[in-house]
């Protein structure tokens, strides 16, 4: 069985090596908790989170701002009383890579916690 997504580690992209093809991408989002959609507008694996207030919304973005200084993987995040919309690339390689669904992963942890 392959090692669950959430117990992964990023490793370092500086570029060099292709983005994930559609089809690599697709199979991995069926790895992921419902809600992660691949943008059709760019290379983005993106989510929609909702919460009761601002603070349980600003609770969530400092755990994704954890992950992210852990993994040294960083989302474009946007956030607003109740929501936040995480958007994952890899920018070094101008795509998505397994980087993008870690994260993800490991922020559907946090979710449904």
């Amino acid at each position: 069985m392959s090692e669950a997504l959430n117990e992964k580690k990023c490793r370092p992209c500086e570029g060099g090596v292709p983005p994930l093809t559609r089809a690599e991408a697709e199979a991995l989002l069926g790895r992921l908790a419902r809600g992660w959609v691949l943008s059709e507008e760019g290379p983005y694996l993106k989510r929609e989170f909702r919460f009761a207030d601002f603070f349980r919304t600003m609770s969530f973005v400092n755990a994704i701002a954890h992950v992210a200084n852990l993994e040294d993987h960083h989302p474009d995040l946007e956030v607003g009383y109740g929501y936040c919309r995480v958007r994952y690339t890899t920018h070094a390689i101008r795509g998505l890579s397994e980087n993008d669904f870690i994260c993800a992963a490991k922020i559907d942890r946090i979710a449904l916690s």
